[in-house]
């Protein structure tokens, strides 16, 4: 059975100080459309603004975090409105070509990721089976990423002729030669793997998940808020010194150069590969 149209698809709830924002659209892999999107944006604002909230954790329903952005569900809504919030570009909606993609994922992909990396608490992600290609963009603006052993990691867009997604913070979060061959296969990392390369935290026992990330949501609650804000804009900032940000603002332009040339050269701006196809392809 399809997930029920009216069920929230994000969903929030406070544990003493820790807020736990879980994706839920379990049936279709909690794929992310825009109304999620909107939802998650909206439910890391309610725990920004909560003093009582010192921790955030990110997850997704069933069993798995993501499996990317929706390209092929009853209820994918790229070509719907919504109220900007991430950038000043214009609705994308009423939009031809490659105006239209171009404002719509620098408001709902690179826009909103480099929004949700700024929140000033610490977030952890929980991953638990697929995070790919989308699915990676939400766990890498974590600040730490606890793995269940059944979770895989795969950007396998380079299928559609596109550079990776469009958080492109793959040569930050793994060795650039590990992230090529990430790429350049779009095989699957296996959680151990991702540990190793140090894209991971944490590999933990899948039924041990949940309480391991709460274990550590709990030991880091008792920093002083203030002082983690600071930590973590350190952090940030040190990574953009050595070129996060306009290296992500430059492989954008070619992700976009790669939707034109498919929109011209192939049936659409994905290359033509939908859900079906890109199962098939790997496997």
């Amino acid at each position: 059975m399809p997930d029920p149209t009216d069920a929230p698809p994000v969903l929030y709830e406070r544990r003493g100080p820790v807020a736990y924002v879980t994706m839920n659209r379990p049936r279709y892999r909690n794929a992310q459309n825009s109304a999620m999107t909107y939802a998650l944006d909206d439910a890391f604002y309610r725990a920004s603004d909560d003093p009582e909230v010192k921790v955030v954790v990110l997850a997704g329903a069933g069993g798995h975090f993501s499996a990317g952005h929706d390209i092929g569900t009853p209820q994918r809504d790229a070509h719907l409105p919504f109220a900007r919030r991430a950038g000043l570009w214009w609705d994308h909606s009423a939009r031809p070509g490659a105006e239209s993609r171009f404002a719509r994922e620098s408001e709902v992909y690179l826009g909103m990721c480099r929004r949700w990396r700024e929140l000033p608490k610490p977030v952890i992600a929980s991953v638990r089976g697929a995070c790919v290609a989308g699915g990676l963009m939400l766990a890498w603006v974590c600040d730490l990423i606890v793995a269940g052993e059944d979770a895989f990691f795969a950007d396998p867009v380079v299928r559609m002729g596109i550079p990776g997604v469009e958080y492109f913070a793959h040569p930050w979060v793994m060795p650039p030669r590990i992230a090529k061959e990430f790429l350049y296969t779009g095989d699957r990392m296996p959680a151990r793997r991702a540990y190793e390369v140090g894209m991971v935290n944490r590999v933990v026992a899948t039924e041990e998940l949940a309480a391991e990330t709460e274990r550590l949501a709990l030991r880091i609650a008792g920093m002083p808020s203030f002082g983690l804000a600071l930590t973590k804009r350190a952090v940030n900032q040190a990574e953009d010194l050595q070129g996060m940000h306009g290296g992500m603002d430059s492989v954008f332009g070619l992700h976009h150069l790669a939707h034109a040339h498919n929109a011209e050269t192939a049936a659409d701006s994905l290359g033509g590969m939908d859900v079906a196809a890109m199962k098939e392809a790997n496997g």
